[in-house]
């Protein structure tokens, strides 16, 4: 389980990156590099990273999901993802 202060910090930078998309894209379709440089850096998308939203884990991240491979795995085996099941052969 990631510290809750990373948790955190992960929101803070996807707020950030919410609330100024629409000015950097702006700002990059007019080419203006200099008021770009000037944004928080924390609001560009490249500094997000893949958490599970379960327990904060960074690796091991499944996209589909949105949670890690062992949040998956167990909430797989306690039946709360539908139409997923342990394979056995």
């Amino acid at each position: 389980m990631a510290k809750t202060s990373v948790k955190a910090r992960q929101r803070k930078r996807e707020r950030m990156v919410a609330q100024y998309a629409e000015k950097r894209k702006e700002l990059k379709n007019a080419g203006d590099w200099k008021a770009l440089d000037e944004l928080p850096k924390n609001s560009s998308k490249v500094r997000l990273k893949n958490r599970c939203q379960i327990s904060g884990r960074p690796k091991g991240y499944v996209r589909y999901f949105g949670i890690s491979r062992i949040a998956l795995r167990d909430m797989a085996l306690d039946g709360k993802i539908p139409g997923l099941r342990k394979a056995s052969w």
